[in-house]
């Protein structure tokens, strides 16, 4: 059996939007593809069952590089909260949870955002080895989120 480690990275963010158009953005394919994981330029699939026990999946191609991202949702509460699956399989055999609760606050919508990484270990690795990944794990993720949420932002505020 594998050994591995857990880093949970948590982020906030406020929309000047309604909290059905963020949830939207989480859900509706045309929606998806235009900052989750991928941009419409460079989307080759994007599939949405949403529905618990429904899977999603998205194949980005950059650089001529396809990059998978599946998952399943575990739960679905329109339109305030997500908690599904994700996993890189191409990358890894781990399986993350995500966590997103959106909420009206005054004129805007509030949107909480956790991920449970889950961090496989290298076989010679040490518990210095482990933290620095782990670290490093949690970083990189949190960049990659910003980015997207950034695009998120413009998405969701354009219309308001």
């Amino acid at each position: 059996m594998a050994i591995t480690s857990t880093i949970m990275i948590s982020m906030a963010r406020r929309f000047n939007a309604n909290p059905k158009q963020v949830f939207d953005a989480w859900v509706k394919p045309e929606l998806m593809k235009k900052w989750l994981f991928t941009s419409e330029k460079t989307n080759k699939v994007l599939k949405n069952d949403l529905r618990i026990g429904g899977a999603w999946e998205i194949v980005d191609s950059r650089d001529g590089v396809d990059y998978r991202a599946i998952g399943e949702y575990q739960e679905v509460r329109e339109p305030n909260k997500l908690v599904f699956t994700f996993e890189m399989p191409q990358f890894s055999e781990t399986v993350d949870i995500v966590r997103v609760t959106i909420s009206q606050v005054r004129e805007a919508t509030e949107m909480l955002f956790t991920q449970e990484i889950v961090v496989a270990h290298e076989e010679e690795w040490t518990d210095e080895d482990a933290d620095k990944a782990l670290s490093e794990y949690g970083t990189q993720t949190e960049e990659g989120w910003s980015t997207m949420f950034d695009n998120l932002r413009q998405l969701v505020e354009r219309n308001n």
